[in-house]
C-alpha cells in the first residue's frame, strides 16, 4: 500500500459523471457502443440519458468521431434539460482506462468523478443512486468502487479528483503505468457492493449483447 498521503475531498465538491467510450470492441467484432438498446437508441445515448438523470454534468470522453457525432443532438436535448453535456474528442495515444481517467482529471480538477463505461448496458438508476449512497457514508480520502460480489467492477466508481489524487496518478501514468487495478492497488479504496446483474460488462456477441 502507497503511504502518499492524500488530503481530504472538499464535502461540496461537484459531481461529474463521466462517461468513457474510447475502446476498439475487438473482441464484440462491432463499434459496442453504437449497439441498439430495447430501450431505444444506442447504448451510448440510453447511458448518456442515464447518467443525466442524477442531473450533474456529463462529460463523454471519446476517441470515436462517430460517438461524438451522434451525441451532438442528445447534448442540445440535455442542455434545455439543464444537463451540461460536454464531448471531449480523446487524444492519442489510446492506452485504456487509466489513462482515459488521468485526462479526465486533469481536464476536471477539484470534482468528485462519476467513472461510467458504455459497455454496462443493463447499467440501472438505483445502482448508480446505490454507488453515490455508498460513497457518502465512506471515508472521503477513498476511492468507492463497484464490485459485483466475485470481482472488483472498477470502471465504474467515485473517483475524487482532489490534487494528491491528481498527481499521484499523474505519476503513474508518467512511469508508464497502463493497467487500472496496478493503480488502485497502490490506493485506499472502498468497494460498494452493487446488483451484479446492472453492473455486467459485455464485451463480446451474443444473446447478452442485447442488441
Amino acid at each position: 500500500m502507497d503511504s502518499t498521503p492524500l488530503e481530504l475531498i472538499r464535502p461540496q465538491a461537484p459531481l461529474r459523471c463521466c462517461l468513457i467510450s474510447g475502446g476498439s470492441s475487438r473482441r464484440m467484432g462491432c463499434d459496442k457502443a453504437l449497439l441498439s438498446h430495447p430501450e431505444g437508441g444506442s447504448w451510448l445515448e440510453r447511458t448518456l440519458l442515464l447518467l443525466a438523470q442524477l442531473q450533474a454534468p456529463i462529460a463523454l470522453l471519446s476517441r470515436h468521431g462517430p460517438h461524438l457525432e451522434r451525441s451532438e443532438a442528445l447534448q442540445v436535448e440535455l442542455k434545455a434539460s439543464g444537463v451540461a453535456l460536454e464531448l471531449i474528442a480523446e487524444p492519442p495515444p489510446w492506452e485504456g482506462p487509466l489513462l482515459a481517467l488521468h485526462r479526465l482529471m486533469e481536464h476536471h480538477p477539484d470534482e468528485r468523478l462519476l467513472l461510467c463505461p458504455v459497455d454496462m448496458p443493463d447499467l440501472s438508476l438505483a445502482a448508480l443512486q446505490a454507488l453515490l449512497a455508498g460513497a457518502a457514508t465512506g471515508s472521503p480520502i477513498r476511492l468507492q468502487l463497484a464490485h459485483d460480489g466475485e470481482r472488483l467492477q472498477p470502471l465504474l466508481g467515485l473517483y475524487p479528483s482532489s490534487a494528491p489524487i491528481r498527481a499521484h496518478l499523474a505519476a503513474a501514468v508518467g512511469r508508464g503505468e497502463r493497467r487500472l487495478q496496478s493503480w488502485l492497488a497502490t490506493l485506499p479504496y472502498q468497494t460498494v457492493p452493487l446488483d451484479p446483474r446492472a453492473i455486467r460488462n459485455v464485451n463480446r456477441p451474443g444473446p447478452s449483447q442485447l442488441a
